[in-house]
């Protein structure tokens, strides 16, 4: 039997990379030369597209495939991909949930705590030889502290999960309650901010959420007040950012992506209350070989029974 035609939009990872090309007819988008006119020849010949969450997906490479019918995403996050367009298309989209909830919550929780105890500046003071002609100004309790989450997905839960054995009391910011919770749900994210010591950003990207951290809710969480980002660049406007920090109107922040990444802002490198991580949270050993396993489950149960795992 013919491996079914797959078109990969750009490299994933050496490891499902490879697998991918035993397992089915796989052809590599971004080794071709003009890509619109390999498609505009070749389109109608692909079953599915693989992709990885750094790579745009869009209405007209969408169109240019008009056999394909499901688009295997390696990652949480969607953002990149026009989901309305590949639903009008008939397409169904999967991404890589809840495997890498745990490693995502587990650096939300340490860019808080890192940003609150001064860690990593403080890590550049001795190193610097600081310590021998002083010590460092006194920094801020993590236990016990008020803590807010834009956003109550998984991944919030599990931060939530987290910030609890802290001690801290949690209320949470999304469009409705989430039946079940614990916690208390906040209609106005300018209130969570107002009440919360940190707020911690867990929603999703895209068009919906852009900005929705603005610099009102930034001036809400105050002078002493701490945001952690592991979600997207695009939810927290960043220039706002920049100018709070820079005004001291806000006490710091934990940032795990940002707007234009690779792309730091030069004011947010020389801030010693600002820890900026390189999109990492879900970086790890396990987290990986579990979206790799996943991207695989997706393709074969599409194939078998013509429909996806983890639809989003």
């Amino acid at each position: 039997m013919t491996a079914p035609r797959i078109l990969q939009i750009g490299p994933i990872t050496p490891v499902l990379d490879a697998k991918l090309a035993t397992l089915y007819n796989v052809h590599p988008l971004w080794k071709e030369a003009d890509p619109a006119a390999y498609l505009a020849a070749h389109g109608p010949e692909f079953a599915a597209i693989a992709t990885h969450v750094r790579h745009a997906c869009k209405a007209d490479l969408i169109k240019a495939l008009p056999n394909a019918k499901a688009i295997v995403n390696f990652g949480v996050g969607y953002d990149a991909i026009d989901v309305p367009a590949a639903k009008a298309h008939g397409m169904q989209v999967s991404n890589t949930p809840n495997v890498l909830n745990d490693c995502v919550a587990d650096i939300a929780m340490g860019l808080l705590i890192d940003v609150a105890r001064g860690l990593s500046t403080t890590d550049r003071f001795v190193r610097a030889g600081g310590w021998l002609k002083g010590q460092r100004p006194l920094m801020t309790k993590v236990s016990g502290k008020k803590l807010g989450l834009l956003g109550y997905g998984m991944i919030g839960q599990a931060i939530a999960r987290r910030a609890a054995g802290f001690q801290m009391t949690i209320r949470y910011h999304t469009r409705k309650p989430v039946e079940g919770s614990p916690h208390e749900h906040v209609a106005s994210l300018v209130e969570l901010a107002q009440w919360a010591d940190f707020l911690v950003v867990a929603c999703v990207g895209g068009p919906s959420t852009r900005h929705l951290v603005s610099a009102d809710v930034l001036k809400a969480l105050g002078p002493q007040g701490i945001l952690v980002n592991i979600a997207r660049g695009s939810v927290v406007d960043e220039a706002a950012l920049v100018a709070a920090l820079a005004a001291g109107d806000l006490g710091g922040a934990g940032l795990d992506v940002f707007e234009n990444e690779p792309n730091v802002p030069a004011a947010l490198l020389a801030m010693d209350n600002v820890v900026l991580l390189s999109h990492i949270a879900g970086f790890t050993r396990e987290s990986r070989l579990g979206m790799e396993q996943l991207v695989c489950d997706n393709l074969d149960a599409f194939f078998k029974t013509g429909k996806v795992l983890t639809p989003v």
